[in-house]
């Protein structure tokens, strides 16, 4: 009997707790930080300032949970439905489930008696299975898991939130205070995003230039905003 000693580590096997992850922790750091900066741009008190950044953080973690967990409960929905109709199909017309499993293996570059006989072993193996992954591509590691990726998104939304929740918290809003946060909220933005690249196996430069050159962008936008709309003091 043959076992294999080779194991290989893929970095899809992280992309759903990953995504969800990076995409709250980025949007927690931009978008708290781009409201304190307006805050503070329009001549606002330090308490306002603090008070906005605590608000930002508690409505964007639930924002961020709630929007992922109606978005993954959606993907889910589907994903049952298709396993309905897969079971349904098996149960009522084989034959026809066989020849489309085995059509698949024929595009796939099998030549025909190869794809029918993978077919049926694999039929005789998990039919099901094989449907979902092969035909719809369903697999254990696109499965949407709503709870997770609510919880994933929320925690990450307030960790990220936090970092410039707490640069406010300490410094005195003096005329650096703007580009203190900034800076601040640029650097972490670039650590995430070399640090996501890392663990997802992409390119750590691109990861760096391009959540630096987006977040710089909002913050700027939202300096301008508090510019024009704020208070003469």
């Amino acid at each position: 009997m043959y076992v294999s000693h080779h194991h290989e580590h893929h970095s899809a096997k992280r992309m759903g707790w990953l995504r969800a992850a990076v995409l709250g922790a980025n949007d927690g750091i931009i978008s708290t930080a781009c409201l304190i900066i307006a805050v503070a741009a329009s001549n606002a008190t330090a308490p306002e300032i603090l008070i906005a950044g605590i608000a930002a953080l508690v409505a964007g973690a639930m924002s961020m949970a709630a929007g992922e967990y109606v978005s993954v409960s959606s993907q889910l929905d589907i994903e049952k439905a298709d396993l309905a109709r897969e079971r349904y199909e098996l149960e009522n017309n084989r034959a026809a489930e066989l020849n489309e499993l085995t059509s698949i293996y024929i595009k796939r570059g099998l030549d025909q008696l190869l794809a029918q006989k993978v077919a049926e072993q694999l039929m005789q193996h998990d039919a099901l299975g094989a449907h979902l992954r092969d035909e719809i591509g369903i697999t254990e590691l696109t499965t949407a898991r709503p709870l997770q990726a609510a919880f994933s998104s929320a925690t990450s939304f307030a960790v990220g939130a936090a970092l410039p929740l707490l640069v406010t918290a300490f410094t005195p809003p003096t005329e650096q205070f703007i580009l203190f946060i900034g800076g601040t909220a640029l650097l972490s933005l670039a650590l995430l995003g070399g640090l996501a690249a890392k663990v997802g196996g992409a390119s750590i430069k691109k990861g760096l230039l391009r959540v630096t050159f987006l977040g710089t962008l909002a913050m700027l936008i939202s300096a301008e905003v508090g510019h024009l709309f704020g208070t003469i003091v």
